[in-house]
């Protein structure tokens, strides 16, 4: 009966122990909740955010923490909206965690934020581009990436500025095409697109939506061929910029000047998977690897990281735009000197740099109504011999534009 006391004494010290362990460690531990598709039709792109995340975190532990402590990633798998709430739910609620960072996918983004909103935590968006993610008054989120809007303003000055020479022709006078998935992304960035060309008269002469699970564009190819236009700006994500590259193809359509978005075209599995299609497309996305050098310090050391960590090339510009926006999260963490979200919110505004200085190009100037970054832009790249090559706006640009 002793031996069973004493057996008994002993297990329950070893638990409270445990126990205590386990809390000391929480204390030394700053703990984010990382909200991304890492499962589903999203997860190629999620996958590659969190990886950029992942390698600003590993940076600043490396060196000691952030005031002392550790940073603890806890993850979530927000294969969809419905998940993205679940989740956010479980990080604020269980884990009771005060700040998240996600997501890639405006979705996503927007359905965990309202959740980190009823909460009132602080979410940290780096990848998601639907411009009304940061137009709802929210006081809860920050945004360190670009809107969609100014993704299409690229595309409009691209046509008006170096396309438009290219043809002598003035922007009216050329015939664009608009073709897009239907999810707020692609119709984000086609809504802007055709604000902006009316306001320049440009000749939209076709706008076509469709879901992005689809395995057949033919319709989309034929009233393309129907209607003849010079330009094309596409916002696909990788299975139907791959589909509508192939399927022109068999239809016989010769794709003229092609401006694509960066969740599709910009992608390595695109130029693999359609081989000598992707030669002269363009794409305006976040910034990719081939870019100006004195323009993005930081950028090589990133890539080798990358290499190292994970055995492989970085898949697109996504991982180096997370991860960046992840070293302004910890920046501002740093010096908010506090995990309150009001303090930390506060300390994001107040955190100035300059474009040019941070591995991508971006610098930080966050709006204090809105939470946006507006010191972020996206670039205009060129695959060209199996390389994605940055070529617009001349800043950010490594080569002169290889027309096809």
């Amino acid at each position: 009966m002793k031996k069973i006391s004493y057996l008994l004494g002993f297990f329950i010290a070893a638990v409270l122990l445990t126990a205590c362990n386990e809390q000391a460690d929480t204390r030394n531990e700053l703990r984010i909740g990382a909200v991304f598709p890492k499962t589903g039709p999203l997860a190629l792109l999620g996958i590659e955010s969190y990886r950029g995340v992942v390698l600003a975190v590993d940076e600043v532990n490396a060196t000691g923490g952030i005031n002392g402590k550790k940073i603890k990633l806890v993850g979530a798998d927000a294969l969809d909206p419905d998940k993205a709430t679940s989740e956010a739910t479980r990080l604020l609620t269980k884990e009771k965690v005060k700040l998240l960072v996600g997501s890639y996918s405006s979705g996503i983004s927007f359905a965990a934020s309202e959740v980190v909103e009823r909460n009132n935590a602080l979410y940290f968006e780096l990848g998601a581009i639907a411009d009304n993610i940061t137009s709802r008054g929210y006081q809860s989120i920050i945004r360190i990436n670009p809107v969609a809007s100014s993704f299409s303003k690229l595309h409009i000055r691209f046509i008006e500025e170096v396309i438009a020479k290219k043809l002598n022709k003035n922007i009216k006078d050329i015939k664009v095409a608009i073709v897009h998935e239907d999810s707020s992304y692609g119709t984000t960035i086609a809504d802007s697109a055709v604000e902006l060309g009316k306001e320049k008269n440009m000749q939209i002469v076709s706008l076509q939506s469709y879901s992005a699970t689809t395995n057949d564009l033919n319709a989309v190819i034929i009233n393309l061929l129907k209607q003849k236009p010079e330009v094309i700006i596409s916002a696909a994500y990788i299975n139907d910029a791959i589909l509508f590259s192939k399927q022109s193809e068999e239809l016989g359509y010769k794709i003229p000047y092609l401006l694509g978005t960066g969740g599709g075209h910009a992608l390595q599995d695109y130029k693999k998977s359609v081989g000598e299609l992707s030669e002269g497309v363009f794409s305006v996305g976040l910034p990719e690897f081939n870019m100006n050098s004195t323009y993005s310090p930081g950028r090589v050391k990133f890539i080798e990281a990358y290499k190292k960590k994970y055995n492989a090339q970085p898949q697109s510009g996504h991982s180096l735009s997370n991860y960046v926006s992840m070293q302004i999260v910890l920046q501002t963490l740093k010096n908010a000197k506090s995990e309150e979200p009001k303090k930390v919110r506060e300390a994001a505004v107040q955190l100035k740099l300059e474009k040019g200085t941070t591995a991508n190009g971006w610098g930080v100037d966050i709006d204090e109504k809105t939470g946006q970054n507006r010191a972020a832009d996206p670039y205009l790249t060129e695959w060209v011999g199996g390389q994605l090559i940055t070529v617009f706006p001349e800043e950010v640009a490594v080569s002169k534009i290889v027309w096809k």
